[in-house]
């Protein structure tokens, strides 16, 4: 079954009227053969924090070396974002096979009047990918109490209640004991609840259960946070009974100390049943790269602006504790919110506003602006401005604010993620030049089978694909179809992004541009604008800039010198510094303009080395190569390494994990040199672990875009970045070759292009010998040059030096 069809089945589910109790999801999971049962569980519930404190532990987890299945919600761009395991969202085509399966039974279930929810049947999708993929530890954000909840079927081995303040009374009931007392209802038989409750509320939770109490003073883990260490992170203090950490995280706030705290806390629960050490240095390290978008997220300074998902007085008036750290001066608030939310009291607990720019988020349960503008008139002194979205509003905020001023989109996680589409979503040109390629852009896209073939023929000049929100692209196939080009929309009918594939002529474009600003569509226009280049540059405050690197002139070769023992090409080739010094010699004087040494082999199967041992390998080669006349660069993955790498005269850092450590982010922010940042699902590579990717191009691209904003919120300009895809790190030859062609496509990054191809495994039906790649090589260098890469990185300098010469010299013919 195609995506769009399974998902719009799914959303369909919406109108089921909610019930209490977990029988119709217990229906639904035993039609799937019960996966629940026997699974390793953490079920987290509460008010507020229960998303932030999954993410963590996840991240913990991770760290501690499980395969870790998370369920969350709601989402911000895509309903898959939901349900991630080792960190990556569930492929859409496990979604159709899933409802392919389920759907004769729900069916069924409707004839019989007890038909699933969506957040029932969700949860059935969560727990069948779960065990089909084996994770080690499901953890379960609870939806709404803890009696009652769907996710409720499982039987955990830990649990958490974070918060508990008055939401859902109407479920739940009016006071926070009664609620309270609904939530901790998920508490495990054997293991005493871990909680961050306070006053009454944990009164009436150790009135049911054991519990650790995770808090200030005088709880069993004190949790602190003990000041900023940069713009985006501060420190945090964990002391348990026989346990300490402090490290510092991106989650500001003493609550979000608190939420950690409850992670590490149920990480150790974890460990403990299933004889895995989740020491101290795992604990901090999840604390430190965890990544939870929308949560009090620095997108930009000057002016400020900040994103939060903060959607009751109490997550507001933490948002507001939270600016109070930060110098500004006016405060520009964008604000859209959902109908059953307590808006005056969320407006009392915001913090002191000059200007308020209303929206409805494009979804059915947001608040009218006629509402919500009476309350804001009522309950504070901003002037009001209504516009006609989220993003409309964030523009005119920003537009009007300045650079020692303040933007904060909040109300509503739906508001953050519409708000969050201004730095994330993508236009990307595609390649459309047969009738296969047409056809698969249009497929990739979840463009219906009755459109693709109406389109598929009139893909035959340039082709671009951007990712929408649904009001959006009903507006782009209005005008683009009113002027003579072509427009094909997603199939998918919620509010999530959406792709929509347009093609035309330049000229279509032009008109296409200058009839979205003439509809106030500002911000589609200059993404379309700068993607096909019709102005002067690339647009937005995103656009990559000249950075006087030798790679904005001409591709660049970057020659590999591994000082290891067990690279898969050269291994034990150049370990003495002598030999490794006179190959760097040899490549220069071949045509390399950047020589990368590393010391660790990220082969598959290859064993991690110390970071002792391997600054003991590069760091004599690097300082040999002081004089050399070419850019020096360290290959590896550990922030240390790096850091004494850069002392000693390297010149940028390439991280194959894509600078996924904070620490490493600090370094090449601090030392300001570039840096590569490669997509890799695992270093060195597990062939254990595959992804069935959908569009292998889209999905890296899309996860590259927010190592991207992860790199620039730690301070690295994008000017610096240089992003290879990663081909072979955990792809398959076919998924490597269309990363190869559509290369192109990631310059909608607006960052510089590296690859790495050489030798690799990919080649093998090429007919060469294992030990002997070079030719296939060169030509993936040739047909690199020709799709607009920046460097190349290979073990033969001349021959490939050779083949971009000559691809260049064809180019310029062009």
């Amino acid at each position: 079954m195609e995506y769009y069809v399974a998902r719009n089945a799914l959303e369909r589910l919406r109108r089921v009227r909610p019930k209490l109790g977990t029988a119709t999801t217990a229906t639904l999971l035993d039609s799937l053969d019960n996966p629940h049962e026997g699974m390793t569980a953490v079920q987290i519930a509460g008010s507020n924090g229960k998303g932030s404190t999954a993410r963590v532990l996840e991240r913990i987890l991770d760290e501690a070396g499980l395969d870790v299945g998370l369920y969350t919600s709601p989402d911000l761009s895509d309903l898959r974002e939901r349900i991630r395991v080792r960190g990556r969202k569930i492929p859409k085509s496990a979604v159709g096979r899933f409802v392919e399966r389920v759907w004769p039974h729900v069916t069924e279930m409707s004839v019989e009047d007890d038909a699933p929810t969506f957040f029932e049947t969700f949860t059935a999708l969560a727990l069948w990918y779960f065990d089909r993929k084996e994770v080690d530890v499901a953890i379960l954000e609870v939806g709404i109490g803890g009696r009652y909840d769907a996710t409720s079927v499982v039987d955990p081995v830990a649990a958490a209640v974070t918060s508990v303040s008055l939401e859902h009374t109407d479920i739940l009931g009016d006071t926070v004991e009664a609620i309270a007392r609904d939530q901790v209802q998920i508490a495990p038989s054997d293991v005493r609840l871990v909680t961050g409750a306070t006053g009454s509320a944990l009164e009436a939770i150790e009135a049911e259960t054991e519990t650790v109490t995770v808090g200030s003073e005088g709880a069993d883990v004190v949790a602190s946070e003990t000041g900023m260490v940069s713009r985006t992170e501060s420190r945090v203090s964990l002391v348990g009974s026989d346990w300490d950490v402090r490290t510092p995280t991106p989650l500001l706030g003493d609550h979000q100390a608190i939420n950690a705290g409850i992670a590490a806390t149920l990480a150790r629960q974890v460990g403990n049943y299933l004889g895995t050490t989740v020491g101290e240095s795992t604990i901090e390290s999840g604390i430190r790269n965890v990544h939870w978008p929308g949560r009090f997220e620095v997108m930009r300074h000057g002016p400020l602006v900040v994103l939060d998902g903060a959607h009751n007085p109490d997550a507001t008036e933490k948002l507001a504790t939270l600016l109070d750290r930060f110098e500004y001066d006016d405060l520009y608030l964008v604000f859209g919110a959902m109908r059953d939310k307590d808006h005056r009291r969320v407006c009392r607990s915001l913090p002191s506003t000059d200007r308020a720019f209303l929206a409805e988020p494009a979804v059915d349960r947001s608040q009218g602006l006629d509402t919500l503008a009476g309350v804001f008139r009522r309950e504070t002194d901003a002037d009001v401005v209504k516009r006609d979205s989220i993003r409309a509003a964030l523009d005119s905020a920003i537009h009007a604010a300045g650079p020692d001023d303040c933007v904060v989109t909040t109300g509503s996680l739906y508001a953050v993620a519409e708000a969050r589409d201004r730095w994330t979503r993508t236009t990307t040109r595609l390649p459309t030049s047969s009738t296969r390629r047409a056809r698969s852009a249009l497929r990739n896209s979840d463009v219906p089978t009755k459109e693709r073939d109406e389109h598929v023929d009139r893909l035959v000049h340039r082709t671009l694909r951007i990712q929408v929100r649904r009001e959006e692209a009903a507006t782009l196939e209005k005008v683009m179809i009113s002027i003579g080009g072509s427009c094909a929309v997603s199939g998918v009918l919620d509010h999530e992004q959406i792709s929509v594939v347009l093609s035309g002529s330049r000229s279509h474009f032009r008109r296409l541009v200058r009839r979205l600003r003439d509809r106030g569509e500002g911000a589609l226009a200059t993404e379309l604008s700068g993607a096909l280049e019709l102005d002067s540059g690339v647009g937005g405050d995103t656009a990559g800039t000249a950075s006087g690197y030798p790679w904005d002139e001409e591709t660049t070769v970057m020659g590999i010198l591994n000082v290891t023992p067990d690279s898969f090409h050269d291994g034990g080739d150049y370990r003495a510094v002598q030999s490794a010094v006179d190959r760097a010699e040899g490549m220069v004087a071949a045509g390399a303009g950047i020589v990368d040494v590393g010391g660790e082999s990220t082969r598959p199967g290859a064993e991690p080395v110390s970071a002792a041992r391997e600054r003991d390998r590069v760091l004599p080669v690097i300082e040999q190569l002081d004089d050399l006349d070419a850019l020096i660069s360290i290959d590896t993955r550990k922030p240390t390494v790096a850091e004494a790498a850069l002392e000693a005269g390297a010149d940028l850092v390439n991280d194959v994990t894509g600078l996924e450590d904070a620490a490493m982010r600090r370094v090449v922010a601090d030392f300001d040199v570039p840096a590569v940042l490669m997509h890799s699902l695992s270093a060195p590579v597990d062939p254990d672990h595959r992804y069935a990717y959908d569009d292998v191009v889209h999905d890296v691209l899309e996860d590259l875009t927010e190592r991207v904003l992860l790199a620039e919120r730690a301070g690295i300009d994008r000017s610096n970045l240089i992003v290879d895809p990663g081909l072979g790190f955990g792809k398959s030859r076919a998924e490597s070759f269309a990363l190869l062609d559509r290369l192109d496509e990631f310059r909608a990054l607006g960052t510089s292009l590296m690859i790495g191809h050489s030798q690799k495994s990919m080649f093998e039906p090429a007919g060469t010998d294992p030990d002997d790649r070079l030719v296939p090589t060169v030509a993936a260098t040739a047909l690199a040059v020709d799709r607009g890469v920046d460097i190349v990185r290979v073990h033969e300098v001349a021959e490939n030096a050779a083949a971009i010469a000559t691809a260049e010299d064809t180019l310029r013919t062009d």
